[in-house]
């Protein structure tokens, strides 16, 4: 009994040292002792192949707490203050660091290489045809079977961020060149998480990354979010078949149940009588953002809670954004402290180029040739709207 309460202070020990970053110190706030209960409760500390998963954690001077950890270079905790001045953590996660690496719902991850589907898994590049593995019906789904969301990404601690890297190896997964990825989280005062994308190949290849967190912003798991209001800046979606491949063509959103140019509820038309809809069983779908300068940060959308007030806006330099709304989530899935993540209890965001794109001549290009870079940013900005 000794030598094992000897252990579980030596592992606590080692768990709160490798949770520091280089950001100030701790700022005290309502709820903070119930919010480091769900992690210190938790194990993210663990041995993949002689390298350690850690959990970082980034704070700024308003309280704002993010957590991230190794495996998919993911976003674990988002923690916000809402309209009665308490905190709650508004993005899905995980328990512990086993839970990432299995990963099922691409949760809180970076998705890739290729972010959506791929028509078939196949694409054509330099006269020569590609085949990706199958994971998503007849298609291939956020990179195939084991995508960069289970891979381990190597951690670096900078000033208020985490930066990741992570080199994917030629044909891994089917995919052409030897790819190395970098991805930084940057925390400011501002209530502003960054996420900035950096990639360079050896070899022509097809890349699209994005953050598949999924968002509640009454907290986590804390019931449906219908109710939440979102304005989305797109006039068109890129109408897709029963397969959820995009058939090439753009949708005016006029007079649909896609249109969010205006605040609606997420839940007004979920349910409506359209092709669209009925395919995706709800959203499921890529909206073309209307970008003012494609080397600049446009506003994409935004996403507000009328039960907590926490209002979230998303800018990105990325000429889409897959909304999707939870519409396989089924109860299979258990969260943080236990919580139950059942049908439409979250929202995805992704800021992406859009689905197919190696397969569709008319959409914005996702090849990467040697010499040049990948980069591509988004900020996601929590405020209170009363």
């Amino acid at each position: 009994m000794k030598k094992l309460f000897l252990l579980s202070f030596v592992t606590l020990s080692l768990f709160l040292l490798q949770c520091k970053t280089s950001t100030e110190k701790k700022t005290d706030y309502p709820g903070r002792d119930q919010a480091e209960e769900r992690v210190l409760q938790t194990s993210f500390v663990k041995e993949i192949d002689g390298r350690t998963t850690q959990l970082y954690r980034l704070e700024n001077s308003n309280g704002m707490v993010v957590r991230l950890t190794n495996i998919g270079a993911s976003l674990v905790q988002v923690i916000v203050p809402d309209k009665n001045g308490e905190y709650e953590d508004v993005a899905l996660g995980y328990p512990d660091v086993d839970a990432y690496l299995v990963n099922s719902m691409h949760n809180g991850c970076i998705v890739g290489r290729f972010g959506n589907r791929i028509a078939k898994g196949q694409f054509m590049l330099n006269g020569k045809k590609y085949q990706l593995f199958i994971n998503n019906g007849e298609n291939s789904l956020h990179g195939g079977l084991v995508g960069f969301d289970l891979k381990y990404w190597d951690g670096e601690e900078i000033e208020n961020g985490i930066r990741f890297s992570y080199t994917s190896p030629d044909m891994e997964e089917g995919y052409p060149g030897e790819l190395f990825s970098q991805v930084t989280y940057t925390l400011n005062d501002e209530n502003e998480i960054r996420i900035d994308y950096l990639a360079e190949t050896k070899d022509s290849t097809f890349l699209n990354l994005t953050n598949h967190t999924y968002w509640n912003l009454n907290g986590e798991a804390n019931g449906e979010i219908l109710e939440h209001e979102m304005m989305v800046n797109a006039e068109f979606i890129t109408p897709v078949d029963e397969s959820l491949i995009p058939t090439g063509e753009l949708m005016n959103v006029e007079g649909t149940p896609f249109d969010f140019r205006e605040f609606h509820s997420v839940g007004e038309r979920i349910n409506d009588e359209n092709e669209q809809i009925i395919f995706g069983g709800g959203y499921d779908h890529n909206f073309v953002l209307a970008m003012e300068d494609r080397d600049e940060l446009n506003l994409a959308a935004i996403l507000y809670s009328p039960k907590s007030g926490v209002e979230m806006t998303i800018s990105t330099s990325e000429p889409g954004i897959q909304i999707y709304t939870g519409n396989f989530m089924n109860g299979s899935i258990t969260g943080k402290n236990g919580q139950v993540y059942d049908y439409r209890h979250a929202i995805a965001l992704e800021t992406q180029h859009f689905p197919d794109s190696p397969n569709q001549e008319n959409f914005p290009s996702t090849l990467l040739i040697p010499g040049d870079q990948y980069k591509s940013v988004t900020v996601y900005k929590f405020g209170i709207k009363e």
